[in-house]
């Protein structure tokens, strides 16, 4: 039987209860939000990149029905970007160069369509935006092999004021976006644990060592690699550099680092940490 007037006013004006009970929801929740930047301590980051993708993956792995999954991530994503913002200042600096827009647009998915956002030509102008506190995240591209000068080589620092990497983007990845470029966020904030997350760990060598040796030394340890760039030594002072990425959260002080430095020994390894991220998660990915 066909819908009658009637039948679509009902439909309508239960439409506008849902919407009522959701936006009383969403004044709960800033409420909450309130109360918990009135508990935190000052030192304490308003962003947690690790309980965002937790939040992500719980309502993911809970999700039902025709709307689409990509659409509710994308509203959650603005809704807790809001809650961050009433806990303090927050903006953005991404990496944009000339004719190109790709991490801008990426940057923007994810952290919201009003948060402040600053283009920058270089991907170590947006670090230095973070390290001088113009910006509370960096978006720079993902390493490239062929780069000799890796943006990526700022970050091998033990000085406690360097950023470190805390998030992979886009961080849901689908049949659309698959292909796209990638991005890594970079930020004051310590990486935590969220079941399945990613290290990226920077290995500099007085001399050469092959990725073979590397991949079987790494695995030995119980750090699985994933992916490696290097950034070879410009000279015989010099120690080249191999960021690996690593399956698994590692924290700075993991006793798999010193079993590393251990098993390297002979070529005066330094392991720097330059920080983790959760795994993004993959939608309608083909087997």
């Amino acid at each position: 039987m066909p819908d009658t007037p009637q039948t679509l006013d009902s439909l309508r004006a239960r439409i506008d209860e849902i919407d009522d009970s959701i936006h009383d929801l969403i004044m709960q929740r800033a409420g909450v939000v309130q109360d918990i930047a009135a508990a935190k301590s000052s030192d304490q980051p308003a962003m947690r990149p690790g309980r965002e993708a937790a939040i992500l993956r719980r309502l993911a792995a809970r999700h039902k029905g025709a709307f689409p999954l990509p659409e509710l991530t994308r509203i959650w994503r603005e809704l807790m970007t809001g809650f961050t913002r009433m806990q303090g200042p927050f903006a953005v600096a991404v990496h944009t160069p000339e004719g190109r827009d790709d991490l801008w647009d990426i940057a923007r998915d994810h952290y919201g369509s009003h948060t402040p956002m600053t283009a920058v030509a270089g991907p170590i102008q947006a670090i230095r935006a973070v390290h001088e506190g113009s910006a509370t995240i960096a978006v720079v591209p993902w390493p490239v092999e062929a780069d000799s000068d890796p943006w990526w080589r700022v970050l091998v620092s033990e000085d406690p004021r360097t950023p470190r990497i805390v998030g992979s983007l886009p961080f849901i990845v689908t049949e659309r976006n698959r292909d796209e470029p990638m991005a890594l966020a970079v930020a004051h904030i310590a990486p935590e644990p969220t079941g399945d997350d990613r290290a990226m760990i920077a290995i500099e060598v007085a001399a050469d060592i092959s990725r073979s040796r590397l991949k079987q030394t790494l695995e030995a340890v119980g750090l699985p690699p994933v992916a490696f760039w290097t950034r070879p030594a410009r000279s015989a002072d010099d120690h080249a550099i191999h960021l690996v990425e690593v399956a698994d959260f590692v924290a700075t002080d993991d006793n798999r680092l010193e079993r590393l430095s251990e098993r390297l020994d002979e070529l005066s390894p330094r392991i720097h940490m330059i920080g983790g991220f959760a795994t993004p998660i993959a939608i309608g990915r083909r087997s």
